[in-house]
C-alpha cells in the first residue's frame, strides 16, 4: 500500500479522530498554573537549565508567586536574558542568575559552594537540566558526557544541598524525567563512566531518565519518616523545545 492510499484509508481516520478527542480532553482536563493561587514570599527556589524550555517556563512561574528565583545556567549571555526577561514580565527584582554546567562535576560543586557561603534558605530545587541525542564521550572527570549532564550532576547537586533543605524545610525537590525510561527496564551503573556504551544516542538518553526516576524513588523513600517535611518527586514529561 502507497503513502497516498495509507492516508486515505478509514482506519486511518477513525485513528486522528480519536486521537483528537483524546487530546481535546486532555486538555480540558489539564491543571494550569493561573488556577494555583499559591504564593511564595519568603521562598528561595533552584531551578537548572532555566535559559529555556520547560526550565524557563518554571522559572516564570515561580517568579511570578514571588519567589526568589534562581536561573542555574550554564551560558551567561542566554541565563542573563532570561533573567532579564522574567524580571520584566513578572516585576519580581528576586530573579537571579547563578552559572552552572551539570554536566561538570566541579562547577556543580562550585555553585553549590557559592550558594551555601551565602547562607540563605532553600526550599524548591528543580533538577531540569538535560541533554538528549549527544555522541558518545567521557568528560575530563571521566564520566560519560550523557549521563554526568542528566543523572551525575543533578545527583551531587541535591547531595549538597540536601541538608540546607531540610534545614528550611517545609521544601521539594523535584526532578525532570520523561516518559521514556519506560523504554528501557534496567541500567548498569558502568554507564556511567563511559566502561559499557549504550547502543545509541537514544537508548542513553532513555537510560538517564530511568537513573532519575530511581534516584527520585529512593530519596522520596529516605525523606519519608525523617519528621522534616520534605519531599521528592519526578515529573514526566512528553516533548517540549529546549536548549539547554
Amino acid at each position: 500500500m502507497e503513502a497516498a492510499d495509507l492516508f486515505c484509508h478509514p482506519l486511518w481516520f477513525i485513528c486522528s479522530l480519536a486521537l483528537l478527542a483524546l487530546l481535546w480532553v486532555q486538555r480540558r482536563k489539564s491543571w494550569r498554573p493561573d488556577t494555583c493561587p499559591v504564593d511564595l514570599t519568603g521562598k528561595t527556589a533552584i531551578v537548572t537549565g532555566a535559559s529555556s524550555g520547560i526550565g524557563k517556563a518554571v522559572a516564570l512561574d515561580l517568579a511570578r508567586r514571588n519567589a526568589r528565583t534562581i536561573l542555574a545556567c550554564r551560558c551567561r549571555e542566554k541565563g542573563q536574558a532570561a533573567v532579564e526577561e522574567i524580571r520584566r514580565a513578572t516585576g519580581n527584582p528576586q530573579v537571579q542568575l547563578g552559572l552552572l554546567d551539570v554536566s561538570s562535576m566541579a562547577s556543580v560543586r562550585a555553585f553549590a559552594r557559592r550558594f551555601l557561603e551565602k547562607g540563605s534558605q532553600l526550599h524548591i530545587l528543580v533538577n531540569n537540566a538535560g541533554v538528549s541525542g549527544l555522541p558518545f564521550a567521557v568528560t575530563a572527570e571521566g564520566l560519560e558526557l550523557t549521563f554526568a549532564t542528566n543523572v551525575s550532576g543533578a545527583f551531587l547537586l541535591t547531595h549538597l544541598l540536601l541538608g540546607t533543605m531540610v534545614a528550611s524545610a517545609p521544601a521539594r525537590i523535584v526532578n525532570v524525567s520523561s516518559f521514556r525510561h519506560f523504554c528501557v527496564r534496567k541500567v548498569d551503573l558502568k554507564l556511567l563512566t563511559g566502561e559499557e556504551r549504550t547502543k545509541n544516542a537514544s537508548q542513553a538518553y532513555d537510560c538517564t531518565k530511568l537513573m532519575n526516576v530511581i534516584f527520585t524513588t529512593e530519596l522520596a523513600r529516605r525523606l519519608q519518616g525523617t519528621g522534616k517535611h520534605m519531599a521528592a518527586c519526578a515529573v514526566q514529561k512528553w516533548y517540549s523545545a529546549s536548549s539547554d
